[in-house]
Parts: structure tokens; sequence; C-alpha cells
């Protein structure tokens, strides 16, 4: 089981995939055991009230307009979040985005 979860969503799940396993990478190379994954904005709702729910929300610049409406939801589950930078994300650096991730999980 791993010790954290992070979840990312972006507008289908899919783009985020590539940063998903840039973040793992730098995870292991810094011996931490984390469970990162990328979902739809559509499934939400589900990650913030499954069991267990993650322990950090990360959205993806393509949908920063959503930050507000998903904020108050994080924020009712108790789960930080925030957007990924669009530089980070443009340029797939899984360890700024992971360090962000970090950094808000403290």
């Amino acid at each position: 089981m791993a010790d954290k979860v992070i979840a990312l969503a972006c507008a289908a799940g899919m783009s985020t995939s590539l940063l998903v396993l840039k973040m793992q990478k730098a995870a292991e190379a810094s011996g931490k055991n984390y469970e990162i994954f990328a979902k739809s904005t559509a499934d939400i709702d589900n990650m913030l009230t499954a069991n267990p729910k993650p322990d950090v929300l990360l959205l993806g610049p393509q949908v920063a307009f959503m930050k507000a409406e998903v904020q108050k939801k994080a924020e009712a589950a108790g789960v930080p979040m925030d957007v990924i930078n669009m530089q980070d994300y443009g340029m797939m650096r899984g360890d700024n985005v992971l360090a962000n991730a970090e950094n808000l999980m403290k």
C-alpha cells in the first residue's frame, strides 16, 4: 500500500499520463512509495469520496477554470488541491510537480 496518494485531474485523464510516469520516476528515485494516477475531471467527486481518498488533488492547467468549484469540494473533503504549473506541465517536469504536491500535503 502506498504511503501517499496523488491524484491528477484533466479534461479526459489521458494527457496527464506521461506526467504521471515522470512523477512516479521522481518519487521512486527519492525512495518514496506514492500512488500517482490521472483521471478525468468527471471523476473528481468519486475521487474525493473514495476510501481511501487522495492525499492531494492536482488539476491540469487546461482545466484551471474549474479551480474555484473543485477547491470547495476538495476543502469539504479535507483534500488539499491546486492547479499544476503550466510550464511544468508543458515541459513534463514530473519532479517539480511532485515537489508541489508534497508541499501541499504538509
